[in-house]
């Protein structure tokens, strides 16, 4: 095994295990982690119809037409008549949906941030920083 594909395996094991902890860290929300990727979407995107989302969130538009029924039973998301076209229904975070989302995000936020600063020193701390940049670099290639 090469050197890189023996980075890769360990950073692809370390990143796993640092999305348990954060979904760990928020696991008290009222949604789903799949949920939370619809509930996100629609909060960079804005409103969009059910079969947008499932093409949007790879899934089939059956799953997320389930999904966004128990999402709106929660009321956190609502569906209304697109103005431009009656025949098409949107779906838009409410304001109960993106608090619960801005929660989740504190959250896991507060758990990774007190991590770094109870489990590395500032020496340490600055290499992670260092580090980061270099991530960005193979996560935009």
């Amino acid at each position: 095994m090469t050197r890189a594909e023996q980075a890769a395996e360990q950073l692809r094991a370390v990143i796993s295990a640092i999305v348990r902890k954060t979904r760990a860290a928020s696991a008290g929300q009222p949604y789903t982690w799949p949920q939370g990727a619809v509930l996100r979407r629609l909060d960079s995107d804005g409103p969009m119809t059910t079969a947008d989302l499932a093409r949007a969130e790879l899934i089939k538009p059956q799953t997320m037409g389930t999904m966004v029924a128990e999402l709106e039973e929660a009321g956190l998301v609502a569906r209304a008549d697109d103005a431009d076209d009656g025949r098409r229904r949107l779906v838009s975070i409410t304001r109960a949906g993106a608090r619960a989302l801005g929660e989740g995000r504190a959250a896991r936020q507060s758990w990774l941030s007190r991590a770094i600063d109870t489990q590395l020193s500032p020496d340490e701390q600055r290499t992670l920083v260092a580090a980061i940049e270099l991530l960005r670099r193979i996560a935009s290639s």
